[in-house]
């Protein structure tokens, strides 16, 4: 239908090159019962005060290729100012990027106004570092500045909800029909602009299966040392939209064809050459990617914690062989490991709890005598820390018949749980004893015996 509507369209006359082809009601796939109340509402309001007002970006390709948006972005010819003054429940955000979330109910709606290329003002010279990456880019203009500065062409696609229109500069329409991933304007030079464009291409190309047009694939890797100037923030930010975009596996597999992973993802080289380690990160990611279809939340920390697993275990066994003892040797590799990929990634540190409570649990799966299983399965993210465990166990990286046997112990009564329980295969630590000795008993006299055996009975009492 998308394909005889366009070639219905492009088979008119010509237009002005800065002009956009606009396919009416009829002419293209966009249901008005599948648009966000909230957007709706905010271009109803802005069109009210007598402000252009179109919903824009990811949210028109998706509804044309007849996805649900999750997110909707608004953009107009009113001023961050101007659109404050309509919407009572709205804030003012940013200071590169001045943009609106207006918000009706549990829905935000981010507004920004039509922005102009940076090259467009003449006091805007010098907003470039030395490797072209843009530092400043807040130059109001109007709606075919703002079309000429987005990133593909299916992202610059504008649709005003009131007459029920497609508005398209740039031939967005035709690469939609063609599943086609085009930059506007030369690649090399928006890529310089903002290195974080290579992984929005890698990012879309997997998540709708589309292709990366030829010259806009072919400065990737040439660039990709790039993004080693921009702010391990934004890099983040730009990963965990990858990670959580519904093909992570895909998204992963793009990231490694483009050569994008090095610097940020260093981790998956070794990964792809390990048996175990590979099938474990694919089972966490498509894990992942079902659970977001499902409508089901995901864990962040999950995730990461699932990466650089193979690289703790690394570090790991290397500390364990300079002659560090096991559990101070976990705590120091997790640790390393963290602080790596920090200076690539900025990690939030409110994950590295999160994140160091999932590995240092996993030894403690192991451990299926006395009082210790009883003691894991109070642990307040228990399941998750199991949830861990199981997928390093179908991956071959854990004994899976002891994933079994937590499977069963939880859901076990009292009498079968202490059925299931092992012996202690671990020798019993004999304790000192602290205090001081009285001056008339000989070292190792009965008093310390019966010292020993009292301590005994206590550890033995500890661990039924």
């Amino acid at each position: 239908m998308i394909k005889r509507l366009i070639s219905k369209v492009f088979g008119g006359k010509k237009r002005r090159r800065d002009e956009p082809r606009i396919f009416k009601a009829g002419e293209h796939a966009i249901r008005h019962e599948d648009l966000s109340n909230a957007a709706l509402r905010v271009c109803e309001g802005l069109q009210r005060e007598g402000y252009a007002a179109f919903i824009v970006g990811g949210a028109v390709r998706d509804l044309l290729l007849g996805r649900h948006p999750k997110d909707y972005d608004v953009a107009t010819d009113a001023t961050p100012e101007q659109v404050r003054g309509v919407f009572r429940r709205s804030r003012i955000i940013g200071r590169r990027f001045r943009l609106v979330h207006v918000m009706f109910g549990a829905e935000t709606v981010e507004v920004s106004t039509f922005r102009a290329h940076h090259t467009n003002a003449e006091e805007h010279e010098g907003s470039s570092d030395e490797h072209g990456r843009l530092l400043r880019d807040n130059v109001f203009g109007n709606q075919q500045d703002d079309a000429i500065r987005r990133d593909f062409t299916i992202n610059a696609l504008f649709y005003d909800p009131e007459r029920d229109e497609v508005w398209d500069y740039h031939d967005g329409m035709a690469d939609l029909k063609a599943k086609k991933i085009v930059m506007i304007g030369d690649p090399e030079a928006r890529y310089r602009e903002d290195p974080v464009r290579m992984l929005r291409a890698a990012r879309l190309s997997a998540k709708l299966g589309f292709k990366i047009e030829r010259k806009t694939e072919e400065p990737i890797a040439r660039l990709a040392p790039l993004l080693d100037n921009v702010p391990a923030a934004r890099l983040f930010d730009e990963i965990l939209k990858l990670l959580l975009s519904g093909h992570s596996v895909e998204c992963i597999g793009r990231l490694r064809e483009l050569g994008l992973h090095r610097g940020l993802l260093p981790v998956l080289d070794h990964v792809m050459e390990d048996a175990a380690a590979k099938r474990f990160l694919m089972l966490a990611l498509e894990r992942t990617d079902q659970r977001i279809a499902q409508d089901r939340g995901v864990s962040p920390a999950f995730l990461f914690a699932a990466l650089e697993w193979p690289r703790v275990v690394r570090r790991w066994n290397e500390l364990i062989a300079a002659g560090n003892r096991e559990v101070p040797a976990l705590h120091l590799a997790m640790d390393d490991v963290l602080d790596g990929q920090r200076e690539a990634l900025a990690v939030p540190r409110r994950l590295d709890v999160l994140i160091k409570e999932l590995w240092v649990a996993q030894p403690r799966f192991l451990q299926r005598s006395g009082a210790r299983p009883y003691r894991l399965l109070t642990h307040p993210r228990f399941r998750a820390c199991y949830d861990f465990f199981a997928l390093r166990a179908e991956a071959g990286d854990a004994p899976l018949e002891t994933a079994k046997w937590w499977e069963r112990f939880q859901d076990a009564g009292e009498e079968d749980r202490e059925a299931m329980l092992h012996d202690d295969e671990e020798p019993r630590k004999k304790r000192r004893r602290r205090g001081k000795r009285s001056p008339g008993k000989a070292q190792g006299g009965a008093d310390d015996r019966d010292n020993a055996a009292a301590h005994d009975g206590a550890e033995e009492r500890d661990q039924s």
